[in-house]
């Protein structure tokens, strides 16, 4: 369309136009360059400005006019209009050797009226003509000259109607075809880009991999999903186990237990935790904090000792700690004091259900193995090596367990015990060679001795009878309970002296001078402390009036006057 109703449909120009006046044949001359007869533009070799008006439409022109008759009332004087002068013009003739022209009309502000050829049909009106062109415009306002193809469908554009793309821009014509978008991507891309199409289309052109991809990143989705949901669980777990662990009661069970009896054995040295673990792994308890916890509310909760004991499976701690407490619970395998070993190796076969003799023979294998002391005596003549070396107390001997266990135990219970002890000064101190005939005296003393207070007084009776010159005894100790070590009894009836002499054997005191071969029992700490310490005295012999008096004789004559006395008041009674 023309802003002065020009294009086609509208009015046709009026001769009384006040943009162009009355300029001879109405106004209506060829525009620069134009032929008169509305041919294709012609452009004349000396025309410096063929070129450029062909750059820009008459329609620009035009506004500027119309911007200058408003702005100053006459039309603009043409500032291309001494180059036209130069330019030839046509006579209306064939002869384009002819000089230019004369402009026609009167107008002296004409700037295009030199180009007016003479003869032109001044009735005929150019710009009332779709043919025509628009007047042209200055090249500050003019407008790129439009396309043929722009020019061809310019009239059947319609406003109002939806028309196709088909600009190979919008189209992707003139891309490869690996970046045609993809049918069934129906979400489009949010930065428009043609990069994003390009790897969509990726996938179609490579044989329908796009829905695969699709396929994997749902599953990536899927499994991301999982990882996330399992970590989020991971880390609530651990934090629900600290704060319970941190703020919440340790866990327990409730009651006595199942019923289920079972063995437990707490070492030497263990206390609060470590008897926890033992208890927890036995299956007694369920938390160790649990034990503690009860432990420390009982009283007497932290005089737990050592031992065997049988508990029930699935108790609760404070049931366990009470339990523990009652000696009827405690299952150790007790060795009182002054007990031979042959005692001892028969109680361990039966309290691990083995045949009688295995642990007196594997005493009898091991027994250097066992960790006796250097000072032990290597002698033959020695019954039991191990004999007064499995010290008095309460062991665990658990089910299961082998007799040599229990056995190292033992030696190594009496070596902790004897190294508390100088036994070496003391031994020199009371003329003795060694630990070694130190021990035996304290076997002696803990067999002949009734009761502790008589233990002083007992050890003092072995010193006098070893004095060399002892005429009482001729250095003969004269015991009766070698005798019975020797038979493995125990009696006071063991028969005439006379007899008894006649026993050869190193560990009879009735024939043999001074200390049997080796200890007669495992002492215990009292008769090891009278045996180091003797009670000063001169007596010689001693004899048991009844169960709460023993009665001690410094000569064989007063102590055979003790013994008839004795025997008269029983007579008379």
């Amino acid at each position: 369309m023309t802003e002065y109703g020009r294009g086609p449909g509208s009015e046709p120009w009026h001769p009384e136009d006040p943009l162009y006046g009355d300029q001879g044949w109405g106004g209506r001359q060829a525009d620069h360059g134009q032929s008169q007869y509305g041919d294709q533009q012609q452009s004349s070799p000396q025309d410096p400005y063929a070129q450029q008006y062909q750059q820009y439409p008459h329609q620009q022109y035009d506004q500027h006019q119309q911007y200058a008759q408003q702005q100053y009332g006459t039309p603009q004087h043409d500032p291309y209009a001494q180059q036209q002068g130069s330019q030839p013009g046509y006579d209306g003739g064939w002869d384009t050797g002819g000089q230019a022209s004369m402009p026609y009309g009167d107008h002296p502000q004409d700037p295009y009226a030199q180009q007016q050829p003479s003869g032109y049909d001044a009735s005929h009106d150019y710009y009332g003509t779709p043919e025509a062109y628009p007047p042209p415009q200055p090249p500050g306002r003019r407008e790129a000259a439009p396309g043929p193809h722009q020019q061809q469908g310019a009239a059947d554009w319609d406003p109002g109607e939806q028309h196709e793309e088909t600009h190979p821009f919008f189209t992707g014509a003139d891309e490869p075809a690996s970046r045609r978008p993809r049918d069934d991507d129906d979400e489009p891309d949010d930065d428009g880009s043609r990069a994003a199409r390009r790897d969509r289309d990726g996938g179609e052109r490579r044989g329908g991999k796009g829905k695969k991809k699709k396929n994997r990143s749902g599953c990536a989705c899927l499994v991301l999903s999982v990882v996330l949901v399992g970590g989020l669980g991971g880390v609530s777990y651990v934090g629900y186990t600290f704060w319970k662990k941190q703020f919440g009661a340790p866990a327990d069970y409730a009651g006595d237990g199942s019923g289920t009896q079972v063995e437990v054995e707490i070492p030497e040295g263990a206390f609060g935790y470590d008897i926890a673990n033992i208890l927890r792994k036995k299956g007694v308890i369920k938390s160790s904090d649990a034990f503690v916890a009860a432990q420390n509310d009982n009283p007497k909760g932290k005089t737990l000792q050592a031992g065997v004991y049988l508990l029930n499976k699935e108790m609760s701690a404070a049931s366990a700690i009470a339990l523990m407490l009652d000696p009827k619970s405690q299952n150790a395998f007790v060795i009182p004091e002054g007990t031979r070993n042959v005692t001892v190796y028969t109680n361990i076969d039966k309290r691990l259900g083995l045949e009688e003799g295995t642990t007196a023979k594997a005493a009898k294998t091991n027994a250097e193995s066992l960790g006796l002391p250097e000072w032990a005596e290597d002698n033959p003549e020695v019954k039991d090596p191990l004999e007064g070396f499995l010290y008095p107390a309460a062991y665990p001997v658990a089910k299961g367990s082998k007799p040599e266990d229990a056995l190292k135990r033992m030696v190594a219970r009496a070596n902790k015990e004897y190294q508390k002890l100088d036994l070496e000064e003391s031994a020199r101190k009371l003329g003795l060679k060694n630990p070694w005939e130190l021990i035996t005296v304290a076997s002696l003393v803990q067999v002949e001795g009734k009761y502790k207070h008589d233990f002083d007084k007992v050890a003092r009776v072995v010193y006098n009878r070893l004095k060399p010159g002892n005429m009482e005894t001729v250095g003969r100790l004269e015991f009766d309970s070698t005798v019975n070590y020797i038979k493995g009894q125990s009696t006071l009836d063991i028969g005439a002296v006379d007899d008894l002499r006649k026993i050869d054997d190193p560990y009879n005191t009735y024939k043999i001078i001074g200390l049997p071969s080796g200890p007669i029992s495992n002492p215990g700490a009292d008769a090891l402390h009278s045996a180091m310490n003797p009670a000063p005295g001169p007596w010689y012999y001693f004899v048991s009036i009844n169960e709460d008096k023993t009665v001690f004789a410094e000569t064989n004559e007063e102590h055979e006057r003790n013994r008839r006395e004795y025997e008269e008041g029983k007579s008379g009674q």
